[in-house]
């Protein structure tokens, strides 16, 4: 029996199915962050400041907000309201949609959601583009920036087109400005510090009632299916925060007779001795084995 046959065996079997989604099944949709279409988007900071990928340009230490903003603004809008180039999302939620599911990920890219899922079956442990926080922060809410990064986008000289899409003026980065007017620049309704990203990367990131909820779902989906016939779904997650899917995957197979792991992840789908006989793993793109499946 194939490694496909034996994952849609498993997955017809399944009482409960637990999706564990990391980088790299948005990669397998097309949003990378370095290469062509870095330079689409970013030229002009590339030429200025010399990096070659989009995370190491949302670190950089800017002179003023109005730089810092300009730069953060085109990262989520083509990463958060712009569509994935390959469907990898919906063929997930096609494979998923029909079963007692839950998903875990550390994607802050809200495609989820774009394809179909039910949100009250998802949990970003890490935050969203899509939401601002006080930087402070002095209170635990955060905001919905769409509308204010599409100002920022176009101010900059950028055309929103009809399906969210972001083109460059006729004349190309000439007509770009790498910098958004001060008036556009948020700050906290509260304090009147500058907002920041609503994303993980130190002890500021704020936990708000959403999220709340939302760890309180994913912990009661566990204590109802985590001793029967349960399937780990571990998608593209890499060595950078084992600890939030891989680790806790592996424990909780390995406390469930019952239980399955599967790893599928181009170059990294490895599993440890003690549940290699109830684990399948994959090495190969995840949108490749999605359509098989």
């Amino acid at each position: 029996m194939s490694e496909i046959e034996k994952i849609k065996s498993v997955l017809e079997n399944a009482e409960a199915l637990v999706v564990g989604a990391g980088a790299g099944l948005s990669t397998s949709a097309g949003f990378t962050y370095s290469g062509e279409r870095f330079e689409k988007y970013f030229a002009d900071f590339q030429a200025r400041y010399g990096f070659s990928d989009m995370y190491t340009g949302g670190f950089y230490p800017y002179k003023t907000l109005e730089e810092h903003w300009a730069y953060w603004s085109r990262y989520i809008m083509i990463n958060r309201y712009m569509d994935a180039t390959i469907p990898v999302y919906e063929e997930l939620f096609e494979l998923v949609k029909n079963k007692n599911y839950f998903v875990l990920t550390t994607n802050v890219d809200h495609c989820f959601q774009k394809a179909g899922f039910d949100k009250s079956r998802l949990f970003y442990t890490q935050g969203d583009y899509g939401l601002w926080q006080c930087s402070e922060p002095c209170h635990k809410k955060t905001y919905d920036n769409q509308l204010f990064v599409e100002k920022m986008v176009r101010e900059q000289g950028f055309v929103i087109q009809d399906d969210g899409g972001l083109e460059l003026p006729e004349n190309g980065f000439e007509g770009i400005k790498m910098t958004v007017p001060s008036e556009l620049v948020p700050r906290c309704p509260v304090c009147g510090k500058p907002m920041s990203m609503n994303l993980r990367a130190d002890d500021t990131f704020v936990e708000d009632e959403g999220w709340n909820k939302a760890a309180g779902r994913y912990e009661d989906f566990l204590n109802e299916n985590k001793y029967g016939k349960i399937v780990y779904l571990e998608l593209g997650v890499g060595g950078n925060t084992p600890g939030i899917i891989k680790y806790p995957f592996w424990n909780m197979t390995y406390s469930n007779p019952k239980a399955k792991y599967i790893c599928i992840n181009k170059g990294e789908a490895v599993v440890p001795k003690e549940i290699e006989n109830q684990s399948i793993c994959v090495n190969n793109d995840i949108y490749e084995v999605l359509k098989e499946l």
